[in-house]
């Protein structure tokens, strides 16, 4: 149950029934929410109908609100209104709408908050996409988390989603990574190949492809002709950096559906060639000429007829190339053809994870998939800012085997997965992350992560306890379904079944916006409250889970425990981290 969802149609069903507008006016209420108060003392829900409604009724807020709240003050699960403010509604509710809300918590267990928002709608999420020239680095880390939670995030919300990796096997990056594997291969048969010339990979990670190549082919490659010798290279390398990054990505338990390569788009047969030609039937391809850059023009720079696609029409700045001079084809228009694919495939909605340095490509990739679909398809794109990482507020030195960059290997070895997970989520994805690896392995409040994970393995320390000490009672979930949960009256108990109430409603928001960090953050907020409400026990001896005196209450607060571990395991699941029931 989605109270908020709920409440926010029959707030709509009383508007519409109260018949503000005169007749033939249409009420635009599609901006109408319910959502909790800022401030709880205020009530349970509250409203913004007045104040949208004001303007285009001509009335005084305050004088809609009113005529709302009477007709709210109606409903058999609304305790009291209250207009506040210029009309501001706050509603209060009876105590057995969160009574049914903890018992379907109970009865769909990690399955609650699970919507139908999607619809079913075919959604693909590239994140990742890394250069198959190395291990994953930590500034790849942010973006594959992000993605893979969205990814976890748009299921869990309705959506059809699939997860892809663009493997850019096409790019003079390729033929970098070639001769440096050769170089490696030149090495394992003796050769003294001295420094690592400037412009090839450095890492020590090449060392096993090269021992490999050798042991396969022995001296045979050097004799072999040289477009022979560096197709092999590179088809050999590639397959190694892809097994690797693989290896990587599974280490931070993020995965995909399809490996798609941008090789497979070129050469005359290709993919890129026939959208082309296909676009050119349409018009958004064309012959023509762009104005130089503004300011100062570059050096070079040409006067010249040459291919374009049409992306201005779409909001773009200007017109992409798609064909350089030399008669290659530039990376946009990799990018065209590949969009057009993803169409061809029958998505809706094309997800794109990027980082901070590809923030130049949101308008082209956004221009390509509106002017590609006629507008049908939605192209969304989401910066991950830079990763800084410390070591007990000192930064971390560069990985040796790498060569030049921090591995993400390094990092989760370190500290393990679900700390890296969470920690990148615990930050918005266009805000700058400071990961320090002492402060994410500390057991504190401090460290979401921990403190996240500790609230589940409470709860279920709670209920074996109470298995121990309380060995007639049932304490399974259809037993603890069937709770007195109107028993439950104090503050605290109250607020931690009103926070579970908002899990639903935090699982559509994020999906809405594409912003899984919510989840995070809110799970941080409902394992506060838990936490807080079990000190209070410590110190009021009535408000302890566990009372053989008293057994229905007892009962009750074991159903809300469960209840509460069942939210914060299915919020960690869609994030992909651990939810452990002990923590020693």
């Amino acid at each position: 149950m989605n109270i908020y969802a709920e409440f926010a149609q029959r707030v709509k069903n009383i508007v519409s029934q109260l018949e503000f507008a005169p007749e033939g006016q249409e009420l635009d209420l599609s901006r109408v929410t319910v959502e909790p108060p800022r401030d709880p003392a205020h009530g349970d829900l509250a409203t913004n109908v007045a104040m949208l409604l004001a303007k285009p009724l001509k009335m005084k807020p305050r004088d809609i609100a009113e005529r709302v709240a009477a007709a709210l003050n109606e409903d058999s699960d609304v305790a009291s209104v209250a207009v506040a403010g210029p009309g501001f509604i706050n509603i209060r509710l009876e105590q057995k709408v969160y009574s049914r809300i903890a018992k379907e918590v109970i009865e769909k267990g990690r399955e609650f908050g699970r919507s139908k928002l999607g619809g079913g709608l075919k959604v693909n999420v590239e994140y990742v996409s890394a250069n198959p020239t190395g291990p994953m680095h930590v500034g790849h880390t942010r973006g594959a988390v992000v993605g893979d939670a969205l990814a976890n995030l748009l299921a869990f919300a309705g959506y059809d989603v699939t997860r892809e990796y663009l493997i850019n096997d096409a790019g003079s990056q390729i033929d970098v990574l070639a001769n440096s594997t050769y170089l490696r291969y030149r090495e394992a048969l003796g050769e003294d190949i001295g420094a690592i010339p400037e412009g090839l990979y450095p890492g020590d990670y090449l060392i096993p492809v090269g021992q490999t190549l050798a042991k396969e082919y022995g001296p045979s490659l050097k004799d072999m002709p040289e477009a022979e010798r560096l197709a092999l290279l590179k088809q050999v390398s590639v397959d190694a950096m892809m097994k690797m990054i693989r290896q990587d990505l599974e280490l931070l338990n993020v995965h995909h559906d399809v490996f798609f390569s941008e090789k497979t788009m070129h050469g005359e047969n290709g993919s890129i060639a026939t959208s082309l030609k296909e676009l050119r039937s349409r018009d958004l391809v064309y012959e023509g000429t762009l104005p130089p850059p503004k300011g100062e023009v570059p050096e070079g720079w040409e006067d010249r007829e040459q291919t374009l696609f049409r992306s201005t029409i779409a909001g773009d700045d200007i017109d992409r190339p798609l064909v350089k001079s030399d008669g290659s084809y530039t990376y946009f228009a990799a990018d065209v053809a590949y969009a057009a694919d993803k169409l061809k495939r029958g998505f809706k909605q094309l997800i794109f994870i990027l980082g901070a340095d590809h923030a130049g490509y949101v308008k082209r990739l956004e221009a390509v998939g509106k002017a590609i679909s006629g507008g049908e398809a939605e192209v969304i794109v989401r910066m991950c800012q830079l990763v800084k990482l410390y070591r007990g507020g000192e930064p971390v030195k560069m990985s040796k085997r790498s060569g030049n960059f921090i591995t993400l290997r390094d990092v989760v070895e370190e500290v393990g997965t679900d700390p890296v997970r969470y920690m990148m989520l615990y930050r918005k994805n266009d805000a700058h992350l400071d990961f320090d690896f002492e402060k994410v392995t500390e057991q504190s409040k401090d460290n979401p992560v921990f403190y996240v994970q500790y609230g589940h393995a409470r709860c279920h320390s709670v209920l074996r306890q109470a298995k121990e000490e309380l060995a007639t009672l049932d304490l399974s979930a259809d037993s603890l379904a069937s709770a007195n949960f109107d028993l439950l009256e104090d503050e605290g108990e109250q607020a931690l079944i009103a926070k579970m109430a908002q899990w639903p409603r935090i699982v559509d928001s994020a999906a809405e916006a594409h912003e899984p960090h919510r989840l995070a953050f809110y799970l941080y907020e409902l394992a506060s409250a838990l936490h807080g409400h079990w000190s209070r026990g410590k110190e009021k001896p009535q408000l302890r889970f566990i009372n053989d005196k008293t057994p229905d209450l007892t009962k009750a607060r074991l159903a809300m425990v469960y209840a509460v571990s069942q939210v914060i395991a299915s919020g960690l699941t869609v994030l992909g981290v651990a939810a452990p029931e002990e923590m020693r």
